[in-house]
């Protein structure tokens, strides 16, 4: 059975689109916007293994890359985010908006 994956990468400036371009065209992905794709692939087990294992074999990966693979958890029909490679970091809107109960003080 197919399943369902949308994926969001972030290689930075000198990463290699063109490996992870590659790829996404192999696995017949769809653009969904900005460093954000669709496709469905059959995996083995309903192990994410073997997606990190493919593009890891197709893309040069530095430190600072960053791929997060976004799918509905077998079973629970969950929907569930993972990092395939990289980590989380600080979001760009960190700040914008006042927490609520908070006062600001007046001199």
């Amino acid at each position: 059975m197919k399943k369902a994956f949308w994926i969001s990468y972030d290689l930075g400036l000198k990463g290699d689109y063109a490996g992870l371009y590659t790829w996404l065209d192999s696995v017949g992905a769809k653009e969904c916007g900005d460093s954000i794709a669709f496709f469905t692939m059959e995996i083995a087990g309903g192990s994410l293994d073997s997606i990190k294992k493919e593009i890891k074999d197709s893309v040069k990966l530095s430190k600072t890359d960053r791929i997060y693979l976004i799918f509905q958890e077998e079973g629970t029909n969950k929907t569930k985010g993972k990092f395939l490679f990289g980590g989380r970091k600080r979001a760009p809107w960190e700040g914008y908006a006042k927490p609520e109960g908070v006062v600001e003080d007046s001199a």
